[in-house]
């Protein structure tokens, strides 16, 4: 599918009914996952943005949140960022992936941050991107496991640099640049196999 068949079935979906109420879900947490090529991280951003756009026009209020960007926000407010800026150069790749694992935890920080966002903005769909600039300290599954008590109100549409898979054998993946099988995954669901 190119890029402008998928704007104008993001743009279908998202901006359709169905979706915005949340119908069709049997029980489900009201998540879905936008894969894509890494290789085409560019346009994809690009065609977020249009998407932003179109959708607003239309009168579909969106928030979207960089999951790299939120970090970096956190990571200034507890005053921390500099620190790890000049540890860099002196730990190993380990031990600095283990330190924003601990000060960026979804739990403790990520998702709290997240809910403030969501609580002082009016909006209708929450858009989380960033996704492979924080890998490997944060997880997208992590992100969605405990976004699950806090983004259940409103449909979530995770931009995910790689594949969502299903099988019977292995159940559903999240593999995340085409190459890193990100731990299971089975509470979303693939936009693209969703009808307008």
């Amino acid at each position: 599918m190119s890029i402008q068949d998928r704007f104008r079935h993001l743009f279908a979906v998202i901006s359709g009914q169905r979706f915005l109420k949340m119908r069709g879900l049997g029980n489900e947490v009201p998540f879905f996952i936008c894969p894509f090529k890494p290789e085409e991280s560019v346009e994809m951003e690009r065609l977020q943005r249009q998407l932003v756009n179109r959708l607003e026009q239309a009168g579909v209020r969106i928030i979207g949140i960089n999951l790299y960007d939120l970090s970096i926000e956190i990571l200034k407010e507890r005053n921390i960022l500099e620190q790890i800026l000049e540890m860099e150069e002196s730990v190993s790749k380990e031990q600095l992936k283990e330190l924003l694992q601990g000060v960026l935890d979804p739990e403790a920080h990520l998702v709290p941050a997240i809910a403030a966002k969501l609580a002082r903005t009016d909006f209708e769909v929450l858009f989380l991107s960033g996704v492979g600039e924080v890998f490997p300290y944060i997880r997208s599954h992590n992100v969605l496991n405990n976004l699950q008590s806090t983004a259940k109100e409103k449909p979530t549409v995770m931009f995910f640099p790689g594949a969502y898979s299903h099988s019977l054998e292995s159940g559903a993946s999240l593999d995340l640049f085409g190459r890193l099988r990100d731990d299971k995954y089975y509470r979303a669901f693939n936009i693209f196999h969703c009808e307008p």
